[in-house]
């Protein structure tokens, strides 16, 4: 099948994954009602069609911190998405410098900060959460700093890692030692383009920027353990300072989804925020990302930055997302879907479909520039 659209994707990367896999990017917590609210809410947004105006020139460029972007869109952090493609952080930083937009490193990516430094040309960004070891901490800020990675996330949602169910059923989770083992190596074996691009080819297979406290040889059940086990519950906006302190450039504060909690961001000193809910993988039965973010655009008053993710699958999606007051926003699943898909070529590919939608609902909503999107592009009520 040719991909046309990011769903697409979606369905190449199943084909093409061991399930475990596939299982944990396409996945939510407990009953998954948050994830399909994502989607589907964003969905029910009617765009507001108007015709017979001049959209011949469209420009899709912005900026954000100082840093020119050619749409207002960027790649996410996602944990383990090198286990997907080849040393899939580095194939994806790459797709990301070709189209000019962001690329954030999760702090559990397969890559250590200094192998996807050495594959990109321009800063890329750096995801971070509160450990309870604060000198570890503080030498991945260090790291970060050494890569030159321009601005942090730091994601505050995630105090202790939500149930979800898929991961146990698939096996990534829950069946620990060689049991687990022998299963995940069962299902790679039997998706061999897979085995032989990532399993044999894609070695080490390690959190990079965990590794130095993991040790070389852990195994997928010791990455999962220390993230239960090193994740700070006990974190308030008052640990948060001592991020401040330490990182001197842009600060997003990611996984907010109340108007207090933003307040609370602009008080801390952040430099922007990112309305979010984990891609509905931590507490399910919370609001979607885009039925939060009105009130969450008010409460902030155009104090700091708001960027955006959940659900978004089209360009589509991206103009809602811009017409209710977000800045920026960030894609997750649909480049992760891509990269396994297809690697760079597919990220970079899945770009373009992202942008060419874009125009179309620019053109349709008679707007030609991203500042002239707002609610106006949308159908009230």
């Amino acid at each position: 099948m040719k991909a046309a659209s990011a769903l697409d994707y979606r369905a190449l990367a199943r084909r093409r994954l061991p399930p475990f896999l596939f299982e944990y990017i396409d996945g939510g917590s407990y009953a998954e009602v948050t994830l399909r609210r994502n989607v589907a809410e964003l969905e029910r947004i009617a765009l507001r069609q108007r015709v017979l105006t001049d959209v011949s020139t469209i420009d899709l460029s912005t900026s954000l911190f100082g840093e020119a972007m050619a749409m207002p869109v960027g790649l996410g952090p996602i944990g383990l998405a090198g286990m997907n493609a080849r040393r899939g952080e580095r194939q994806a930083v790459r797709a990301a410098e070709a189209a000019a937009i962001p690329f954030a490193l999760s702090t559990v990516s397969c890559c250590p900060l200094a192998e996807v430094a050495a594959a990109a040309t321009r800063p890329f960004w750096f995801q971070l959460y509160m450990i309870r070891d604060r000198g570890f901490m503080e030498s991945l800020l260090d790291a970060a700093r050494a890569a030159g990675c321009t601005t942090l996330i730091f994601t505050v949602d995630m105090p202790l890692p939500g149930a979800r169910y898929r991961d146990v059923h698939s096996g990534l989770a829950g069946a620990p030692g060689l049991r687990g083992d022998l299963r995940r190596v069962w299902q790679g074996v039997t998706h061999p383009r897979w085995a032989w691009d990532v399993g044999v080819r894609g070695r080490p297979h390690q959190l990079g920027n965990v590794a130095p406290v993991l040790g070389r040889d852990s195994g997928l059940e010791d990455f999962l353990g220390w993230m239960k086990a090193n994740f700070d519950p006990s974190v308030t906006w008052r640990d948060l300072e001592f991020i401040r302190a330490r990182w001197d450039g842009p600060l997003l504060i990611k996984g907010i989804l109340d108007a207090e909690d933003a307040r609370a961001a602009v008080a801390l000193g952040a430099d922007g925020i990112i309305v979010s809910n984990h891609g509905g993988r931590q507490l399910d039965g919370v609001p979607a990302t885009v039925t939060a973010l009105p009130a969450i655009v008010e409460a902030v008053a155009g104090r700091i930055a708001v960027l955006a993710d959940g659900g978004v699958r089209s360009g589509l999606d991206v103009v809602r997302m811009l017409a209710l007051g977000a800045q920026a926003v960030l894609l997750g699943r649909a480049w992760v879907y891509a990269l396994a898909a297809a690697g760079e070529a597919g990220v970079a590919h899945m770009l373009r479909i992202i942008e060419a939608e874009m125009r179309i609902a620019m053109a349709l909503t008679g707007r030609t520039r991203i500042a002239d999107i707002d609610r106006t592009c949308l159908v009230e009520g």
